[in-house]
């Protein structure tokens, strides 16, 4: 059985703990911790888990084999590396961290450790329908890909929401996408701005961003974060013999008063709820087997950071901009990354 213990107890901490607790097998959360002390001691005690009133007391804890990071992106970066210096395996929500330079130093500890520990919470790579695209795209059923279209649509936005976050919150699961679809990097990054919608209030909504892959392929993604009907997610591949996509909104169809409809999931919670149990679950079997993390690592949440700052800065000049990583570490190049 293997024990977790989970730093950060908001909604996403919450939903994971109850995923662990109640979904899952070969896995018990063991310790929680959380800024708010109050919701943490409400949630460990609801589960039997110690609270602990800091994370770096979570990471120690003895009876703690794995740890989750759930908490304020800006504070990932000090649970991860504590992790690291425990040399216990972490899966952290995205963003791996808030800056490149942060990123940086997490692949630095983890490559002095010498194996993989850090998995960074990208869910689309275990969805179901992003598999079978690239099963089929990997199969070569539609030819050499040439170009992707996505869009990333959702109802509305909480007030704090700023329009580079179209990108660095929104967009960026494209980002990590389509780098695993293609098995290739982001090479350089232009945003199109077109009309304003009403809905957006001071947002720049919708955006059109345009990644060049290193191998040449095209992608664009729309981000339309206040379209009001739902939460919309698609993607199109465009390969010389054909084309590949993901399927319907909902397996349901309801056909009433002369019309067919399909249910539109209300938010990403609904549309990645079985994403996110096959994510984890694949997470506990391969450290319960005494395996590394094979999802998506810390090079993989660095070059997300990287393309999202380039994203900004194209949004911000109206340019397009190149992207610069450094060069990837054997550790992760080795895996596959």
């Amino acid at each position: 059985m293997l024990k977790v213990g989970v730093i950060g107890t908001g909604m996403i901490g919450q939903d994971h703990i109850r995923r662990l607790t109640t979904v899952l097998n070969g896995v018990t959360v063991t310790a929680v911790a959380d800024v708010d002390t109050a919701v943490a001691a409400d949630v460990g005690g609801r589960i039997g888990a110690a609270v602990h009133a800091r994370g770096e007391e979570v990471v120690a804890d003895p009876d703690v084999d794995a740890v989750l990071v759930c908490s304020w992106g800006p504070t990932h970066e000090q649970y991860v590396l504590a992790a690291i210096a425990a040399g216990k395996p972490v899966f952290c929500e995205k963003p791996l961290a808030t800056t490149q330079e942060a990123c940086l130093r997490i692949l630095e500890a983890e490559v002095a450790h010498g194996s993989r520990l850090v998995q960074v919470g990208y869910m689309r790579r275990f969805d179901f329908a992003y598999r079978q695209l690239k099963m089929a795209l990997d199969a070569g059923e539609i030819g050499t890909p040439l170009m992707m279209h996505c869009a990333h649509r959702n109802a509305s936005v909480p007030g704090f929401y700023q329009k580079e976050m179209a990108i660095t919150d929104t967009a960026v699961h494209e980002i990590d996408m389509v780098r695993w679809m293609f098995g290739t990097e982001i090479a350089a990054v232009r945003v199109l701005v077109p009309r304003r919608s009403r809905h957006g209030g001071d947002l720049q909504d919708p955006l059109l961003l345009i990644f060049e892959m290193a191998d040449g392929v095209l992608v664009d993604v729309e981000t339309s974060v206040n379209i009001r009907y739902g939460y919309d997610i698609r993607g199109e591949i465009v390969g010389e013999d054909g084309t590949a996509s993901l399927g319907s909104l909902s397996p349901l169809a309801v056909r009433r008063e002369g019309r067919v409809g399909n249910p539109v999931p209300a938010d990403w919670r609904e549309r990645f709820l079985q994403a996110y149990d096959v994510e984890l679950q694949e997470w506990v079997h391969q450290l319960a087997g005494g395996g590394q993390p094979l999802g998506p690592s810390a090079w993989d949440g660095y070059a997300a950071a990287v393309v999202s700052d380039a994203g900004v800065a194209a949004l911000r000049t109206g340019n397009r901009v190149e992207v610069a990583l450094v060069d990837q570490p054997k550790l992760y190049a080795e895996a596959g990354r």
